[in-house]
């Protein structure tokens, strides 16, 4: 089932989320509903706060990624089998030199900025059937991690740019709560008369 994606604005995508265990009503039906939902919108990834929930797990799919002729193979190869579930994750580590590399987010469409992050990840995390894995990865692949690790920490791309860049698009982040967009996927946007 295809779950509206939750807006800029949100509470939820706020939240420190909570660790989840192997009796979570209706996980496998959760997860297979998340993967739905960010396949529609043609994204590479997509954290439970998205859909309204604050609990620790996302999705990272890089497929799409394997297609971008600036890579070397090895690294398309590595992005084209790339398909994993992150239940209660945890980055233990982040190392390397920071790089910049342009990120959105189905919460926030139509805003690309450069994003700085470290290249090398050490993670620990369990998979769709509880079981426990750390693991490295780099490059692109960290990234997309790191990005939808943020969202489980309360934590968008755009809390990482300039206070500069960040003034820039204020105007676009407050049409993206009010709803004032145009977007070919399902959205939640957040009630904004709740907060009076």
């Amino acid at each position: 089932m295809i779950l509206p994606i939750i807006a800029f604005g949100d509470p939820v995508l706020r939240k420190l989320c909570t660790d989840i265990s192997p009796e979570h009503p209706n996980l496998d039906t959760l997860i297979s509903n998340m993967w739905e939902t960010m396949y529609n919108a043609y994204g590479v990834g997509l954290a439970a706060p998205q859909i309204g929930l604050p609990i620790r797990i996302f999705l990272v799919d890089t497929s799409p990624f394997a297609e971008d002729e600036s890579l070397s193979p090895d690294e398309q190869s590595q992005l084209k089998n790339f398909k994993r579930t992150f239940i209660n994750a945890k980055i233990i580590e982040e190392t390397g030199d920071e790089w910049a590399f342009n990120e959105g987010c189905l919460s926030i469409p139509n805003i690309r900025e450069d994003v700085f992050r470290q290249p090398e990840i050490k993670i620990q995390y369990q998979d769709e059937n509880f079981e426990s894995h750390i693991e490295t990865f780099d490059g692109l692949l960290a990234r997309v991690i790191q990005h939808e690790y943020d969202h489980i920490e309360g934590v968008l791309f755009t809390d990482k740019i300039s206070n500069f860049k960040k003034r820039l698009i204020k105007g676009k982040l407050v049409n993206i709560s009010k709803g004032k967009i145009n977007i070919d996927y399902k959205m939640r946007f957040p009630d904004l008369k709740k907060k009076r």
